[in-house]
């Protein structure tokens, strides 16, 4: 038997995104890429590629996402696009992107 038409959002709707386990997750992604090096603890988490800030990610302030942070280019006077991570889908992005990065920084080198 198939649900009303009201229903048909909810009966399809996406589990909801569940922001710390998507951080535990991707801080394991992240500590794969051996290019990357984590550093510090607590609240805001950061990685080094290569010596120079690369990457900052921290639960957002409602508690509902990821506030994620990449350097357009590694330097010491990094510029930084910000983003917010809150669904499965912004995490897999986000990463496809920031691999594409690494990938650029160390063709650059």
């Amino acid at each position: 038997m198939c649900p009303p038409d009201d229903d048909l959002g909810a009966f399809f709707a996406l589990p909801p995104f569940k922001a710390e386990e998507a951080l535990v997750k991707l801080r394991r992604d992240l500590r794969e890429l051996r290019t990357l090096s984590e550093k510090g603890t607590g609240t805001v988490l950061r990685w080094e590629w290569q010596g120079l800030p690369a990457i900052e990610l921290q639960p957002a302030a409602d508690g509902k996402g990821i506030q994620a942070g990449v350097v357009k280019v590694p330097s010491s006077r990094a510029q930084w696009q910000r983003s917010t991570l809150a669904s499965s889908g912004d995490v897999r992005r986000w990463l496809d992107d920031l691999k594409r990065a690494l990938k650029r920084w160390g063709d650059e080198d």
